[in-house]
C-alpha cells in the first residue's frame, strides 16, 4: 500500500487469537502499594502510595468516562461509558512528578475493566491540564474482540476529546482501518484522515499487497450519535485499483442495528422499461417501525413509486407493501398499482386476530414492473383461537383475485364468512379417541351457485394390538350437513336446478383396518419389512350427489396418501358411500446408516359402481387404477421418490410422478419428471414436464448452479436459469439469468419481462451494488 504522509499505513492483519485474559496479578518487581504518606524524592518525583492511586484514577478517566451522553460508534473510536466495575491496572514503574503534577505510568502498562483492555508502554496524566497521554504500542482491545493500535493517543477536556497518531483498528465483521491520524470532539464524533477502510483477509504470503478491495478517503467522519460513517473524496479500490469514485459516501456504522439512508442503487436495461434505475431509501422511523421507499425511473414508462412499511407492536405485528406506477404500449395500459399488507395481533392467551390484504391492478402490472407473478391474489381477515393441543377454533372472511385470462370474475366467490372449530377429547379407557368438529360457510357469487352451509363431524378411533403382533384399527365418523343453495345448476356445480333450496343431509362410515408387519433381520445389512394391509369400509350408498352443492370437494386426485382414507374427498360437500375393500403391500428394507429403501403398491374394490366419482378419477369403476410410492434412499447422498397411478386394466401410466437428488460434496444434482391425465377441476389437457438442475463449488469461492424445465406435452421450454457467485469473507459477486416462457392462455404471447440478467456486487459491511435487464 502507498504511503500517506510519508509513513506507510498498512491494514493490520488479524491475529490467529485474541490475546489471553488479563488477571489482576502483581507482575514480579512491581512495588507493593500502599495506603501511607510518600517522603519527597530527588527531582521532585515521589513513587508507590499517591502515585499509584493517581494513576489509577487518570486510567479509570480512559476505561471509565464520567461525562454524560455517551454515544455509541466505530470499534473503540467512540467514548464509551460503562458500570462494569472498579478498573485494575498494573505497570513495572510508577512515578509522580510533584513539580509538573504528573503522573506516569512505564513497562508494560495494562489497565482492565470487565472485558475491555487498555495496553501500552507509557501513559502519563498531567493533574493541571487534564492531558492524558499514552504512547508505544497502545491497545485497546474491546470486549466484542475489536482491537484498535495507535502510535500515540492524547486525550483532553475529560478524555471527552483526543488526538490519535497511527491508528490502525481490527473491527466486527472482519473489518480493517487504517488512517494516518484521528481526532475526537465532544465525545462522540471522530474524524479521521488519509483513511483506508476493508473487510479483507490480507495476503498471507505478503500482506502488503492490497486487499481484494478496500475504500480509500481523504476524510472519514463516525458520528456516534447517528451512527453513520461518511467519508470525503472516497474512491474504491480493486486489487490497488480505484474503479469506482464519489465525493461523498455514507454508510451506517457497522455496530449500528439499522439507520435511515440510500440503500444500493439498481441500474439496468429492458425492452419493456427501457434504461432504469431504481433508487431504494430506508427510514428507520423509531425502535417498532420502519419504512422503505424506492423510485424506479426509465427511459420508456413513466417513473413508479413503490414502498413498504413494517411495525411491530407489543401483541402483534403489520407489515404493508405497495405501488404505483402507469403502464403503456400493454393491454393494461393505465394508472395501475399493487397493495400487500398483513398483520396479526394476539387478543389474549388463546385468541389472535389477523388479516392479508392483496389486490393489484394487472398481472402486466405486476410481470412489468417486477413485483411477481401472481395468478390468484387472496384478501383475507381472520380470527383463531388455541387450547393447548386439544382445541382449536378459526373464523375467516376471504376474497379471491384471478388474473388468468380464462378467470371469469363473475364466478370467482366471495366468502363471507367461513367457521371452523375442532376439539380432541382425551383417550379413553380402551386407548380410543374421540374427536369432534364443526363448519359452515357463506359463499356469494355475481354469476354463480351461492352457498350457505353448516356441518359437523364425530370421529373415534380405537388402534389394538394382537397376539401376533398385529395392528387392528377401527375407526367411524359420523357427517351431518345442512344449509341453502341458489343457483345450483351453475357454475362450479352444474347440478340439478330443483336442488334450490333447502337441503340437508347425514353420512356414517366404518372401517376396520388389519396390518401385518414382518421384520427380518439383515444382519449388518439392518432389517426388512414386509407390511400386508387390508381396510374394510362400509357406509350407506350416497348414489348421485347433483342435488347438493359442491364447492370444497371440486379439486379431488387419487394417489397413495387418500387410499385408505374413510372419505377421500378433501371437503364435506361430497361423501363416498357403499362398501369398498383397501389393499395394499408395503416393504422396506432400513439400513445401518440411516438410509431405507420403501415402496407400497395398492388399489380398492367397491361392491358396487355409482355416481360419486367423476370420469379419469381412477375410482369411477368398481375396480379402482393401481396406486403406489417408492422412496430410494440407500445412502445420504441420493434419494429417489415417486408417486404413480396406473391404469386398472391396462397398466398405462395416468399419473407419474418423481424427483431425485444427488449430493456429492461440492457437486449437487436433482430432477422431476411429472405426468398427469386431463382430469375434472384439475387440468383440462394432459401435462408432462421434465425438470433438471445441478449446482457445484469450483474451489473455495466459486459456485455455478443451473435449472431447466421443459413441457414435454406443450413441447417448449418452461423456465431456465444460470448463476455464477463468487464468495469469499469479503466480497460477493453473483451473475444471473433467468428465462421464462410464460404465456398468456387466451392471446398465446408472453408476458412482459420474462428475462432477467442481474449482475450483483456485494462489499461486506458497506452495500450492495447492482445492474440487471429484464
Amino acid at each position: 500500500m502507498p504511503p500517506i504522509n510519508g509513513s506507510a499505513v498498512n491494514l493490520p492483519s488479524r491475529p490467529r487469537k485474541l490475546p489471553p485474559a488479563i488477571r489482576p496479578v502483581l507482575r514480579p518487581g512491581l512495588a507493593a502499594v500502599a495506603p501511607r504518606q510518600p517522603g519527597p524524592l530527588a527531582g521532585g518525583r515521589s513513587r508507590p502510595g499517591l502515585a499509584a492511586v493517581l494513576a489509577l484514577a487518570a486510567l479509570a478517566l480512559v476505561l471509565h468516562p464520567t461525562h454524560p451522553g455517551a454515544q455509541p460508534g466505530l470499534g473503540g473510536l467512540e467514548n464509551r461509558a460503562t458500570t462494569e466495575g472498579p478498573v485494575t491496572f498494573t505497570a513495572e514503574e510508577v512515578e509522580y512528578d510533584q513539580t509538573t503534577n504528573t503522573v506516569t505510568a512505564r513497562g508494560r502498562v495494562e489497565a482492565w475493566q470487565g472485558d475491555r483492555v487498555l495496553r501500552a508502554d507509557e501513559f502519563s496524566y498531567n493533574r493541571t491540564t487534564g492531558v492524558a497521554t499514552a504512547t508505544g504500542n497502545v491497545a485497546l482491545i474491546e470486549p466484542d474482540g475489536q482491537t484498535l493500535f495507535v502510535d500515540r493517543a492524547e486525550l483532553t477536556d475529560g478524555m471527552r476529546d483526543a488526538a490519535l497518531e497511527g491508528l490502525r483498528g481490527l473491527l466486527a465483521a472482519n473489518a480493517r482501518l487504517a488512517a494516518a491520524g484521528a481526532r475526537r470532539t465532544g465525545g462522540s464524533v471522530t474524524d479521521l484522515a488519509r483513511v483506508v477502510y476493508s473487510s479483507c483477509d490480507l495476503c498471507p504470503e505478503d500482506p502488503t499487497r492490497p486487499p481484494l478491495w478496500q475504500l480509500r478517503a481523504r476524510i472519514a467522519t463516525l458520528d456516534g450519535p447517528e451512527q453513520r460513517v461518511r467519508y470525503r473524496d472516497a474512491s474504491v479500490e480493486f486489487g490497488g485499483v480505484p474503479l469506482l469514485y464519489t465525493p461523498y459516501f455514507s454508510h451506517a456504522s457497522p455496530d449500528a442495528p439499522r439507520a435511515s439512508g440510500f440503500l444500493s442503487p439498481t441500474v439496468g436495461t429492458s425492452e419493456f422499461l427501457g434504461v432504469f434505475a431504481e433508487i431504494p431509501y430506508y427510514w428507520a422511523i423509531d425502535e417498532s417501525s420502519d419504512a422503505t421507499i424506492s423510485v424506479t425511473a426509465s427511459s420508456s414508462q413513466v417513473p413508479n413509486l413503490g414502498g413498504a412499511y413494517r411495525r411491530r407492536f407489543n401483541s402483534g405485528e403489520i407489515a404493508v407493501e405497495g405501488s404505483l406506477g402507469r403502464l403503456d404500449d400493454t393491454q393494461s395500459d393505465g394508472t395501475g398499482g399493487h397493495i400487500f399488507a398483513r398483520g396479526r395481533f394476539a387478543l389474549d392467551e388463546n385468541w389472535r386476530a389477523g388479516f392479508s390484504l392483496n389486490r393489484a391492478s394487472s398481472l402486466e402490472y405486476m410481470r412489468a414492473w417486477r413485483y411477481g407473478s401472481p395468478r390468484v391474489l387472496t384478501t383475507t381477515a381472520y380470527l383463531e383461537g388455541f387450547w393447548g393441543a386439544e382445541g382449536y377454533a378459526r373464523l375467516d372472511s376471504t376474497v379471491y383475485q384471478g388474473f388468468d385470462s380464462q378467470d371469469v370474475n363473475s364466478q370467482t366467490p366471495l366468502v363471507l364468512p367461513r367457521g371452523y372449530a375442532d376439539y380432541v377429547f382425551p383417550n379413553d379407557g380402551l386407548g380410543g379417541r374421540f374427536t369432534v368438529d364443526a363448519s359452515g360457510y357463506s359463499l356469494f357469487r355475481t354469476a354463480g351457485t351461492d352457498t350457505r352451509r353448516l356441518g359437523s363431524r364425530a370421529t373415534y378411533e380405537l388402534p389394538l394390538t394382537g397376539a401376533m403382533g398385529d395392528i387392528w384399527t377401527f375407526r367411524t365418523h359420523a357427517d351431518v350437513v345442512g344449509g341453502w343453495v341458489d343457483g345450483l345448476a351453475l357454475a362450479p356445480t352444474f347440478g340439478d336446478a330443483g336442488g334450490d333450496g333447502f337441503f340437508g343431509r347425514g353420512h356414517i362410515r366404518s372401517a376396520v383396518d388389519w396390518r401385518m408387519p414382518f421384520i427380518r433381520s439383515a444382519g449388518e445389512y439392518g432389517a426388512q419389512i414386509i407390511e400386508p394391509r387390508v381396510q374394510l369400509v362400509t357406509g350407506p350408498s350416497t348414489g348421485a350427489q347433483d342435488r347438493y352443492p359442491n364447492e370444497d370437494s371440486l379439486d379431488f386426485e387419487f394417489t397413495d396418501s387418500n387410499l385408505f382414507s374413510l372419505n377421500r374427498f378433501g371437503g364435506r360437500d361430497r361423501f363416498e358411500g357403499g362398501t369398498r375393500a383397501d389393499a395394499a403391500l408395503r416393504g422396506a428394507w432400513l439400513f445401518p446408516n440411516g438410509g431405507q429403501i420403501e415402496g407400497l403398491a395398492g388399489r380398492s374394490v367397491r361392491l358396487a359402481t355409482d355416481e360419486t366419482f367423476a370420469e379419469g378419477t381412477g375410482l369411477e369403476n368398481r375396480s379402482s387404477d393401481w396406486v403406489g410410492r417408492v422412496r430410494l434412499a440407500p445412502v445420504p447422498w441420493f434419494e429417489l421418490v415417486g408417486r404413480a397411478r396406473l391404469d386398472r386394466e391396462t397398466g398405462e401410466g395416468r399419473l407419474w410422478d418423481g424427483t431425485a437428488n444427488f449430493y456429492a460434496g461440492r457437486f449437487t444434482l436433482s430432477g422431476g419428471y411429472l405426468q398427469t391425465e386431463p382430469q375434472a377441476n384439475v387440468t383440462t389437457r394432459k401435462r408432462e414436464e421434465v425438470s433438471a438442475g445441478a449446482s457445484f463449488r469450483v474451489g473455495d469461492y466459486w459456485r455455478v448452479g443451473l435449472f431447466g424445465r421443459y413441457d414435454i406435452a406443450l413441447d417448449r421450454p418452461v423456465a431456465a436459469q444460470a448463476s455464477l457467485t463468487y464468495e469469499d469473507e469479503c466480497l460477493i459477486f453473483e451473475t444471473r439469468f433467468v428465462r421464462q416462457w410464460a404465456e398468456d392462455p387466451a392471446t398465446r404471447s408472453e408476458y412482459a419481462s420474462g428475462t432477467l440478467l442481474l449482475f450483483r456486487v456485494g462489499l461486506k459491511t458497506v452495500g450492495d451494488f447492482g445492474l440487471r435487464a429484464l
